[in-house]
């Protein structure tokens, strides 16, 4: 068999760029605790070697200043293949801007485009070169929000179980007292052959979160995201102490930092821990982030950008599915080439493409740059 020589061992970093697109939704969206009208993503190219990685996140455009204006810098000249140590050289650089929040996810921005980069390089696909741990990923179809009505909500629900998905997701805490109803009709729309979620985020108290957690039992929901603040570990420690046996309580989509998700795992609050690689460091941080779960012995689900997470998430030993958000999906469908849709209820990469098998749509994407 031939194979082509892998690149040289220096291969310095040329170019970092960044752009911003800012793409309207479908219709006004909303959730428990925040209304949208409209969604941003950071996009980032990495150029090294005659090849040009790409990654993305989706978050406000000061995330686009700090990878320009902090990270840029600290990169440019150094060594591309050597993705660990740009991972620390980034951190390093965002020490007094606070390593949460946007900080965090301009670094994870920058490491998924240094992994594409590095894929592009060998020639390989991401998954191969982490060495994927299955062929598919399974995903659930997430939406629902709480400004849909109630026929608009059945209607997308019943689609992605019609299209293959085993489990779908709907928006909850808005309107608590309206709650019972909604999931009442998502359970109808769905039919009883598929898990049915719900996420709060964050919107309930304490004993409002418990005894919805009974109601909605009834409609046989398995899967109760967020019902109360995500930082509040005892409360969500005692929901899933309480709930229905049925039930798993899912949190971790905020987390930013390994010692985040070590207090999560550590508080014994959530039955599936969730990450986001936009948010919690790119593929390096998830990566580590499926470790910890692996010392806890608890299943990892991927949250939201269903393309971005494919090729790491091919690669996480605990993971259980990933999710198809709704937004996420359709920006990424529109936006890049090599985005597809699931079959079956599942998402496999090409493994023709190297890295992780996308490319932007720059014309399309033009009129959305800000």
């Amino acid at each position: 068999m031939n194979v082509d020589a892998p690149p040289q061992p220096s291969c310095a970093i040329e170019e970092l760029s960044v752009r911003a697109y800012r793409i309207p939704t479908a219709s006004h969206e909303s959730d428990g605790t925040l209304e949208w009208d409209a969604t941003t993503l950071v996009y980032v190219e990495v150029s090294a070697g005659g090849a040009t990685g790409i990654g993305f996140t989706y978050a406000d455009t000061g995330t686009a200043r700090v990878i320009d204006e902090t990270l840029r810098p600290v990169l440019t000249g150094k060594e591309a293949l050597q993705t660990g140590r740009r991972w620390l050289d980034m951190s390093a650089a965002v020490r007094n801007l606070g390593r949460d929040g946007i900080a965090s996810m301009a670094i994870s921005a920058v490491d998924v485009a240094l992994w594409d980069l590095k894929g592009r390089l060998y020639g390989m696909p991401v998954c191969a070169l982490f060495g994927a741990a299955r062929e598919r990923v399974d995903c659930y179809g997430s939406g629902g929000f709480t400004s849909y009505s109630i026929d608009e909500l059945g209607e997308q629900l019943e689609g992605w179980v019609a299209a293959g998905m085993r489990f779908v997701k709907m928006k909850v805490g808005r309107d608590a007292a309206a709650d019972p109803q909604r999931v009442r009709a998502a359970r109808i729309a769905i039919g009883d052959g598929a898990g049915l979620f719900v996420d709060a985020n964050g919107a309930y108290a304490q004993k409002q979160a418990l005894s919805l957690a009974d109601t909605f039992a009834e409609q046989n929901v398995v899967w109760y995201e967020e019902p109360v603040y995500h930082q509040d570990f005892a409360g969500l420690r005692a929901v899933r102490k309480r709930s229905p046996a049925c039930m798993e309580i899912s949190a971790g989509e905020y987390g930013y930092s390994l010692g985040y998700f070590r207090r999560m795992l550590g508080s014994g609050c959530v039955d599936v821990l969730q990450a986001d690689a936009t948010r919690c460091g790119g593929f390096s941080g998830l990566l580590a982030v499926d470790g910890l779960s692996q010392t806890a012995n608890v299943p990892l689900s991927t949250h939201c950008a269903p393309h971005l997470h494919l090729h790491a998430a091919m690669a996480c030993k605990q993971l259980r599915h990933a999710e198809y958000f709704f937004d996420h999906a359709r920006i990424e469908r529109m936006l890049f080439d090599g985005a597809m849709e699931p079959v079956d209820g599942a998402l496999a990469p090409d493994l023709t493409r190297p890295g992780i098998g996308l490319e932007l749509k720059a014309l399309d994407a033009q009129r959305f740059e800000v």
